[in-house]
């Protein structure tokens, strides 16, 4: 197996770390799925439905690599996965934004002691000679027969789908209500509205957002049978939800929130070149 791809822009830098950071947030151990056309950053949760990850972030490597070459197993199984732990590569990804910016950063697969993912990153110099500076992060071979476990998520049949507010209009909402709940209940019905509220022995607080734009799915017309103005409800933990919030998703350009009754909360940003899902589970003990 080969890895070597080269980033050169800046802003692409930029928006892969922004990437790394958001996977870094949410967990500790994450799958670098390679691919010709595609890598994926991937977060199994036992928790979302069916076998769905709990993240599925999806990057074009046309867009983010000036230069991309990798071999996976096989000619059949052209592909590479790794078991990472992301604060570490973000760790490495923000130790060289806080520095100087990188003219270029440079990512390969390596064997030193074990298995590595090594970033060599071009820094700026006073000199000739620019300065070159190298990061390790540990990784873990996936082997074949492990990777039905990490693929693509089908989409869940939801009973409602919106368009979320701006995100920090709504990341304001969810840090008041943190600090009156551990769990934050989300209700969206085919009206464009969105109910964001915490419901204690004591409190009830909820913020509605109204007339908001709704996507157009084909497929989910079954699971969509209700009246249109019934509003479908799914109750998740308020710190996971914030987290996501907080990721720096990147300036996405769409981010739309469906709801599966009682079940999960899915979350799907789209970028030009990134596409981001994120299963939140619904909670049990509410």
């Amino acid at each position: 197996m080969k890895f070597r791809g080269k980033m050169t822009d800046i802003m692409c830098i930029k928006q892969f770390t922004v990437v790394v950071n958001t996977v870094a947030r949410l967990a500790k151990v994450c799958t670098l799925r390679i691919t010709p056309q595609k890598v994926f950053f991937i977060i199994n949760d036992a928790g979302a439905v069916g076998s769905s990850p709990g993240l599925w972030a999806e990057l074009d490597q046309g867009h983010f690599f000036n230069e991309f070459n990798m071999e996976g197993v096989s000619e059949e199984n052209n592909e590479i996965y790794l078991e990472l732990q992301p604060d570490k590569l973000s760790r490495t990804l923000n130790s060289l934004k806080s520095s100087q910016s990188a003219r270029s950063v440079k990512i390969k697969l390596t064997r030193k002691h074990s298995p590595c993912l090594t970033l060599e990153a071009e820094l700026p110099s006073l000199s000739v000679h620019a300065r070159l500076v190298v990061h390790d992060v540990p990784v873990q071979l996936i082997p074949r027969r492990q990777w039905h476990l990490y693929h693509e998520p089908e989409m869940p049949q939801f009973q409602a789908s919106v368009y979320l507010p701006p995100l920090r209009q709504l990341k304001h909402v969810i840090e008041r209500m943190k600090t009156l709940s551990p769990y934050v209940s989300l209700s969206a019905n085919r009206r464009g509205t969105l109910v964001v509220g915490v419901t204690t022995d004591t409190v009830k607080v909820s913020t509605h957002f109204r007339h908001l734009p709704m996507p157009v799915w084909e497929g989910q017309e079954d699971s969509m049978e209700s009246a249109p103005e019934e509003l479908h409800t799914a109750t998740v933990d308020i710190k996971k939800f914030a987290l996501f919030l907080h990721g720096e998703q990147g300036g996405p350009t769409k981010v739309i929130c469906n709801i599966v009754e009682d079940r999960t909360i899915h979350m799907f940003l789209i970028n030009d070149d990134v596409t981001l899902q994120y299963f939140l589970p619904a909670a049990t003990n509410t």
